[in-house]
């Protein structure tokens, strides 16, 4: 007859030896947990700052770009007005009695200095006549040829100016980009224009695209589209050349306006207004598929036409479609594609090297 064997089983000793061995396992949890903790937060801070810091491909961007690599399109990352039109608040500091010369002085100084469209047309060449504000009798010259060409030839110098500004530029990156090491300097003007032109990634290609110029018969229609051929009220008191609009308090308040809260910028002088409207076109997201069409056109060495870059106006007015179809008009009734390829004479050994 076989025994049965029997377990003797000491509860009390079970149980110590059970609360025991929970003692010893959170113990020794809290003991790792308080050795990592500080490791934990050293890491969570770390990756915290890594999501708050820009990303910076500019290293890698200029490798692609010199080795013919492609590089991500255009971004759209929104950016900072204040740095974008940074240089443009500096036109600020001129003093405000700034002198208004009147429309009979305008010409007299346009005729001694031999500056007259028909001219121009021929040779392709325009005095370096910077006007800092239109005069106030542009509404009361009643030939509309006698005012378009005095508006014209005010503005033409003032926008040949900021595309000789954006052809140093273009040049001086291209040299960059061109170079295996850049000095101190070349990375601080980069980092500059990065900041102009509202490159937030630092993306090479993106400022390329932007950093361009703009057909003066473009521009000289829209100047003379949004101000009535410089007789307008924003003109004439604001030196507002394209009609940009802003929200601050700092603008001319429509008397008409839909929108009671918009105004329309003002400058002190009508260079501080074409530099904004360059600056509005190369970096504003409405304009991504207008530097995009002038992109591939530049690939393809091919002349920036204002009649096609036009098209991609659509979004500058409410009027749409309307608007470009009348800018259009304008370009082509004043035959001011005969302005695309004039230069300005320099006035300085710097512009020299352009021209």
């Amino acid at each position: 007859m076989k025994k049965k064997i029997k377990f003797i089983k000491f509860k009390g000793l079970n149980d110590s030896l059970r609360s025991f061995s929970y003692t010893s396992i959170a113990g020794l949890f809290f003991i790792l947990f308080f050795f990592t903790l500080p490791k934990l937060v050293v890491l969570t801070n770390s990756m915290f700052t890594k999501s708050l810091e820009v990303k910076n491909e500019s290293k890698n961007n200029l490798e692609k770009v010199l080795t013919g690599q492609e590089i991500n399109e255009e971004q759209d990352d929104e950016f900072n007005n204040l740095q974008v039109f940074e240089d443009i608040f500096q036109y600020e500091d001129i003093p405000t009695s700034t002198v208004r010369l009147n429309a009979t002085t305008i010409k007299q100084l346009f005729k001694d200095t031999k500056y007259n469209l028909k001219d121009v047309r021929k040779s392709k060449l325009v005095k370096p006549v910077n006007l800092e504000l239109l005069p106030n009798e542009m509404k009361m010259i009643e030939s509309t040829r006698e005012r378009k060409n005095l508006f014209i030839q005010i503005v033409l110098p003032l926008i040949l100016e900021e595309n000789n500004q954006i052809k140093l530029d273009r040049k001086k990156l291209f040299a960059i980009l061109n170079r295996s090491n850049n000095s101190d300097l070349e990375k601080k003007w980069l980092n500059m224009k990065f900041k102009q032109y509202g490159v937030k990634n630092k993306d090479l290609l993106t400022l390329k695209i932007r950093m361009d110029e703009i057909p003066a018969s473009l521009a000289i229609a829209q100047a003379a589209k949004e101000t009535g051929w410089g007789t307008s009220r924003f003109a004439l008191e604001g030196n507002a050349l394209f009609g940009q609009w802003t929200f601050s308090d700092n603008g001319i308040k429509p008397l008409n306006a839909e929108n009671k809260s918009h105004k329309v910028m003002k400058f002190q002088v009508l260079q501080a207004s074409v530099r904004a409207y360059f600056r509005n076109l190369n970096t504003h997201s409405s304009y991504k598929y207008f530097r995009k069409f002038r992109a591939g056109a530049r690939d393809n060495n091919e002349k920036l036409n204002s009649l096609i870059l036009a098209d991609y106006l659509d979004q500058y007015a409410a009027t749409g479609i309307e608007y470009t179809k009348i800018l259009k008009k304008i370009i082509e009734q004043n035959s001011l594609q005969d302005f695309d390829d004039v230069k300005l004479l320099p006035n300085s050994e710097l512009i020299k090297k352009i021209i």
